[in-house]
Parts: C-alpha cells; structure tokens; sequence
C-alpha cells in the first residue's frame, strides 16, 4: 500500500480503517467479523486505525482494543475523539480527559496518536445561539469561543501529559472551520469531507449550504493535513445503500444523496468498475490528502477498497468527468 506524507505521523497509509462500520453505524455486523476486519486492514499494510467513542457505544474501540492487544504498538497509529457541545470552559479539559481515559483503557494503549474535537464548530453568532431557537442538533456544536478559550488550551495540556501527541477537528461550519485553519492556533490534523458530490450528507447541519470542498481547499492552502472522509457519501456513491433511512429521518440526505447520484453509477457501469472503486480512488486523487478513511463494515468491503487503492489514483480526464456530472 502507497505511503504517504501525513506530518503529524510522519507517514501514513493511503487508506485508514475508520471505525463506524465496525461500530455497526453503517448496518449489521458482527464482532467477530469486525474484529477479523481490522487484523486484515493492519495485514494488508494499513497502519491507521480512527475510532470514536459514539460508535456504537464504544463498540469500535472495544474491538479495536480486542484486535490490536497481540500488536506492536509502534506499527500502527490509533486516532479517537470526544464530542464536547457546549459546556462552559472549566469543564471542557475534564471532559475531553475522562472520555479520552475511558478510550485509553477500553483500546489497551498508553496514548493515541491524534485526538479529534467530535463535535461540530460553528461562529458565535450561529442561528443555535439565538434563545428562541430550535435548532435540532444544537448539543453536538461547539462555538469558536469555547474553542479558542477551552478547547486549543485542553488538547495542549493532554498533549504535555503525553496522552494525545496530536489534536485535530472534524467537519462543522466551513466559517467557522475556516477561522480556526487561519488562527494562531490551527489544528494537527482536519477530517475533510471529500467526493464528487460535495456533500457530508446528514452530517452537514452546521451549515445552511454545507459546502466541503471549501474546508479542503482552505487545507490545501494552508498546508493543514488532510484525512479525507465521506469518500462514499454514507453509501450514497455505492451499488446500493443497504441499511433503511433511520425513523428520524436523520438519514434522509445519504438517501438523496443516493438518488442524486445515478448519474454516477451509470457512468461506472461504462468504465467496468464498481461505483464504490471510483469513489474511493477519486478521494485517494485529490491533492494533498494524507488517507482515505473507510467506513467498511466487514471484509468483503475491505478488498474492494484495498483493491480500488492498488488501480491507482485516476487520471486528469476521469476526474474531470467525474466533477462535470454535478457541475
């Protein structure tokens, strides 16, 4: 597997296990499926593993945990994270600490290699601010003053102790995750949605027009490492989706997503290849993106990506057909 230039690790694999699917975030799975998943992604030259709390209770570090108990822990980086809302500042380094000692223990490690702000970002005068508002997932935002306030000082006081060597954030308001790539204090590492579709689905509800690709141009420019995610869209870029929409519809804009993208499929059926290959060496092509993280659920969808990754990234005239289909 192609190694890449990733400078809060030195080096990082093209592709990084992510731990939603085997959290069972992305349908059924089984442990013992899961578990057999990761030794085949660390076999198979992946040395990444980026894993949170919230999937599936704890679910992906425990087989995390289970799976890497017999490895060196020198030959693979763990990531993991820890969602904040907005708590007032003396609370956010006890909360960032027991979550991230809960991760610690369940994964059997010292410490991770990069630790994530799970919640989402926004500006202080986001519409969730406003006391008459009825924002749905106001208690998964953290403004930028309890960021620059709370949050840049409790990642470097966890990074004195030696329990994280890294910090980084994740998708949120591209305002306010461009503010924060542009200050004193940008971050180790960005989660950056990245494919065809420009969209982060249902995880886009920080912003009224979720618009990715500006954080990752931003990335770009400023030279911020870049994990891509979202490379499928929540499987919206695949075969087919094969879970149900959740009842609280929560899921709903993977599903658009989906119907969206036929386009797409029609144009992998013309090129032999399945949708979900294209996909993923469409991310692994764009600029300065240190790994891909996956979202498999079972080994079967980790061949097809290991063998998507080993194609090779796409050349200029696919990509550009690519973008053209929702330009």
């Amino acid at each position: 597997m192609e190694s890449r230039k990733f400078k809060p690790f030195g080096s990082v694999s093209a592709l990084t296990l992510g731990g939603g699917g085997i959290g069972n975030v992305w349908g059924e799975t089984s442990r013992e499926e899961c578990i057999a998943s990761v030794h085949l992604a660390l076999d198979s030259g992946i040395d990444h593993l980026d894993v949170a709390p919230m999937y599936g209770k704890g679910e992906a570090e425990r087989v995390v945990g289970e799976a890497i108990k017999e490895k060196t822990r020198d030959s693979f980086k763990l990531t993991t994270k820890c969602a904040l809302g907005s708590l007032p500042n003396e609370e956010v380094y006890e909360r960032f600490n027991n979550s991230l000692i809960r991760s610690l223990d369940t994964m059997g490690t010292d410490y991770v290699d990069l630790f994530l702000l799970h919640s989402q970002l926004i500006e202080n005068e986001h519409e969730s601010q406003k006391p008459d508002s009825s924002f749905v997932n106001k208690a998964n935002l953290t403004t930028l003053r309890s960021f620059y306030d709370a949050v840049v000082p409790a990642m470097e006081q966890l990074k004195k102790e030696g329990k994280i060597l890294n910090w980084g954030i994740g998708p949120g308001q591209e305002e306010a995750i461009c503010d924060v790539i542009n200050s004193k204090t940008p971050p180790d590492a960005i989660q950056c949605g990245v494919n065809i579709l420009n969209s982060l689905g249902a995880i886009g509800y920080a912003s009224t027009k979720p618009n990715p690709k500006l954080v990752l141009e931003e990335c770009q420019k400023k030279e911020i490492p870049i994990l891509a995610i979202r490379a499928v869209q929540a499987g919206a870029l695949t075969s087919k989706m094969d879970r149900e929409p959740h009842p609280s519809g929560f899921d709903h804009p993977d599903f658009a997503d989906y119907e969206k993208a036929q386009p797409f499929r029609d144009l992998a059926m013309d090129w032999g290849e399945s949708p979900a290959s294209i996909a993923h060496r469409y991310a692994l092509s764009v600029d300065n993106v240190g790994s891909v993280i996956l979202g498999i659920k079972n080994r079967e969808e980790l061949i097809e990506c290991l063998e998507a990754e080993k194609k090779g990234r796409l050349d200029a005239e696919q990509i550009l057909m690519l973008e053209n289909l929702f330009n």
